[in-house]
């Protein structure tokens, strides 16, 4: 059975300052790098790394980005075999400005990711039989991202949706087939429509997303840790203290990785554990796929922090 990855393929163009620019500002940055991301190439790889079987769904464009891409992908052991090249248009793109203090701006032009369609919801059907979690994210159009959840819930799939950016149209039809639900504190906010800035206010935002129909709802706090919320407990997981280079991908990290540990049969909690030290550990490095580490990694950093899962 495999993680099954349906959505975005972005080539990241990363340029690093000191700090981010006000509106109308021009700075003089100090570096910059073109990285392999996406939020959909990034779950799939940071699953792959950690011994998931992994499958791609997507599109990329007819260009130098998009072979770039899918053979990266192929590296890391991911079944790109439905990661179609779009001879229309070109790879998704993803500017992103990061500063000194690990924060970070983005604009994505969607590109391939935005034609996705009913051709790849087909291939993506195939590829559901043998499915174990389905992960998804909302850089490709919202209708795809629902139909795809309709159906892997149909099949007894587990779908795990990242809200991420949130999108612009009504998810309440969604809620129900969501039997995991993962927005950062941000993401959060946006789709209860109040502040989400500690624990507590996590809690009351999990209750709501959970009336609307979602299984299990986990908020990432960022330096707060993550408040998972299942039908029958809520608990609190600290972050790791770590050194943070940037954030690009932390969200990214933490559901492959949360993938990957309930792919192999770990316990809710103790993959929400492992999710986090995924997260983690990807903030200190730089770039989005760049950044991700292997399970070899993730198990050594969680016996220096003194934690067995």
């Amino acid at each position: 059975m495999s993680v099954l990855v349906f959505g975005s393929l972005n080539m990241d163009l990363v340029v690093q300052s000191p700090r981010l620019p006000q509106p109308g500002e021009t700075l003089v940055g100090r570096a910059f790098a073109t990285i392999p991301g996406g939020k959909g190439a990034n779950q799939a790889v940071a699953a792959a790394r950690q011994d998931a079987e992994t499958v791609m769904v997507g599109r990329v464009g007819a260009d130098d980005f998009g072979q770039q891409l899918r053979h990266g992908l192929a590296i890391d052991g991911i079944n790109v075999e439905s990661v179609i090249v779009d001879e229309a248009t070109h790879t998704g793109v993803a500017a992103i400005a990061v500063a000194d203090t690990g924060e970070n701006q983005i604009v994505i032009v969607p590109g391939a990711n935005g034609r996705v369609g009913d051709a790849d919801w087909q291939r993506l059907h195939r590829h559901l039989e043998a499915a174990q979690l389905l992960l998804l994210q909302c850089e490709i159009p919202a209708a795809m991202v629902a139909k795809a959840a309709h159906l892997a819930h149909g099949k007894g799939v587990t779908v795990i949706l990242d809200p991420a950016p949130v999108p612009d149209f009504d998810l309440g039809p969604v809620y129900p087939v969501i039997d995991i639900l993962t927005p950062n504190q941000v993401e959060a906010a946006q789709l209860v429509g109040f502040p989400v800035e500690t624990v507590t206010q996590a809690q009351e935002a999990i209750a709501v997303l959970q009336s609307r129909g979602a299984t299990t709802v986990m908020v990432k706090l960022g330096a707060q840790g993550v408040l998972c919320g299942t039908p029958t407990d809520t608990f609190h997981i600290p972050a790791f203290s770590v050194t943070v280079a940037d954030t690009v991908a932390a969200g990214d990290a933490f559901n492959g990785g949360l993938a990957a540990a309930l792919h192999e049969g770990k316990p809710l909690r103790a993959a929400v554990v492992w999710a986090a030290a995924t997260a983690a550990l990807a903030v200190t490095k730089s770039g989005a796929q760049s950044s991700l580490p292997t399970r070899s990694q993730v198990t050594d950093f969680l016996k220096q922090s003194g934690i067995q899962v």
